[in-house]
């Protein structure tokens, strides 16, 4: 019954069956009978017979060949019948092959989901640049979509140069942002091809914050060890002055004239480096800020009320332009306070701008102006911008305005930039100098 139902079979039976009898009969009539008509007739048949049977094996083949092409492309629409002795083998490795699929989609989603989520900048190249995989990080990161090597300047020509694993840190100018990047290139062979895996990371607050540990860590010692020993200096020189009595007699009156300016400037350098030291806590010593949503227009308008009759007595403009109004998470009084050092800085630099306009002579003074704006980077960041048209910051001392101490001015203490910049890094933002051709442009930006 199964031999009946099952076609294939029965056909190869049938044709086994007929060509064995046609042998017989055609080997039986050449014995007795030689060649005849018969004869003839029956050797065309067994050669159909023949035919028929190579056709069928062939057929076999060819549907074989189909469904297992049709299954590695992954289309189960082909299959053998019910009947069909291979059909148990064909649905077991069915099973497998779809179960291995499966699994290779699974985890290759899973990667995909991790590469769109993960922070880290991942890029895949081939050995002329081009770049094969990224992930939405990059763009983030870089502030541009990169398809090429190229288009990474600097970076990219490192990394084509470079024909083993390799471990750096490289600058990236993303904006007017500057901002650092640890790199790191790994050579593989993916697919038989040598493959670059790149990675990008932002390590530019990283670095931030060790900066701001180090400035505490060495104020700390300051602290400890300079203002213990200041303290009884200032109060010995000071003592000494007031005991040194005015008839006290020297056999040269110059020596009693050298030791009163002795004890003098004892007791007003060491009543400086306390101020010096004074001033120093007060980097180590900034409280935290109380972050609440605030809306800016508010803020700035107070700013410019405060520093009215400044400006008119100098004889300078404030423009205050508004491009954002979201809210932003901020301590009013901390910003308020960086704001009024960044607005100070500026009028000072107007005003410094206006002297060296008169020193070469012009007539037409340009009239000093200041604004500040508030916006939002391509990195979707609140700002605040206070730019002025002053005398501006010299090229080579812009790398050293953030340091603590360091200063450029006669009175200046050298740590409000210091502190406003730190004020910014506990708001998980930064204080920026940014290259203006005219003045000088501090940004404020928020996290």
């Amino acid at each position: 019954m199964n031999m009946l139902t099952n076609r294939p079979q029965l056909l190869l039976g049938i044709n086994l069956v007929a060509l064995m009898a046609a042998v017989t009969l055609l080997s039986s009539l050449f014995v007795t009978k030689g060649v005849s008509a018969v004869w003839l007739l029956l050797l065309i048949v067994t050669a159909l017979l023949s035919a028929s049977l190579f056709l069928l094996f062939k057929r076999q083949d060819r549907q074989i060949i189909q469904v297992i092409r049709a299954l590695a492309n992954g289309d189960n629409t082909l299959g053998f019948s019910a009947e069909h002795p291979m059909r148990i083998h064909f649905d077991e490795v069915k099973q497998q092959m779809q179960t291995a699929r499966f699994n290779a989609e699974q985890q290759g989603e899973f990667f995909k989901t991790l590469l769109v989520h993960v922070n880290l900048a991942v890029m895949v190249c081939d050995a002329q640049g081009k770049i094969i995989e990224y992930n939405p990080a990059v763009a983030r990161l870089l502030g541009k979509t990169v398809k090429h090597l190229n288009d990474l300047s600097h970076i990219g020509t490192m990394i084509l140069t470079t024909d083993k694993n390799l471990h750096s840190t490289v600058q990236w100018q993303h904006g007017e942002q500057q901002d650092t990047l640890a790199l790191q290139v790994s050579i593989a062979e993916i697919q038989g091809q040598e493959r670059k895996i790149i990675t990008l990371q932002s390590i530019h607050e990283l670095l931030l914050n060790k900066e701001q540990q180090a400035y505490k860590r060495l104020t700390c010692v300051l602290t400890h060890e300079v203002a213990n020993t200041i303290t009884p200096l200032a109060s010995l020189a000071q003592t000494c002055q007031g005991l040194m009595p005015d008839k006290l007699c020297f056999s040269d009156k110059e020596n009693k004239q050298d030791l009163h300016l002795a004890l003098t400037t004892l007791a007003s350098r060491t009543e400086y480096l306390g101020e010096f030291i004074a001033r120093f806590r007060q980097i180590s010593s900034l409280p935290l800020p109380t972050l609440i949503p605030t809306q800016i227009t508010p803020v700035l308008e107070r700013i410019g009320a405060f520093h009215q009759q400044q400006l008119a007595a100098n004889n300078i403009t404030l423009d205050i332009k508004i491009k954002n109004q979201q809210l932003v998470m901020l301590d009013s009084g901390q910003v308020e306070q960086v704001l009024i050092n960044l607005i100070k800085n500026a009028i000072e630099s107007v005003v410094l701008g206006n002297e060296q306009q008169s020193d070469r002579d012009e007539k037409i003074l340009e009239q000093g102006s200041i604004s500040l704006t508030v916006g939002q980077n391509s990195a979707q960041q609140l700002y605040i911008e206070v730019a002025d048209n002053g005398a501006g910051i010299a090229g080579h001392v812009i790398d050293m305005i953030f340091v603590p101490f360091f200063t450029t001015k006669q009175r200046g203490s050298g740590i409000g930039l210091s502190l406003s910049r730190q004020v910014m890094i506990n708001h998980g933002g930064d204080l920026l100098c940014l290259n203006r051709p005219k003045g000088a442009c501090f940004r404020c930006v928020f996290g």
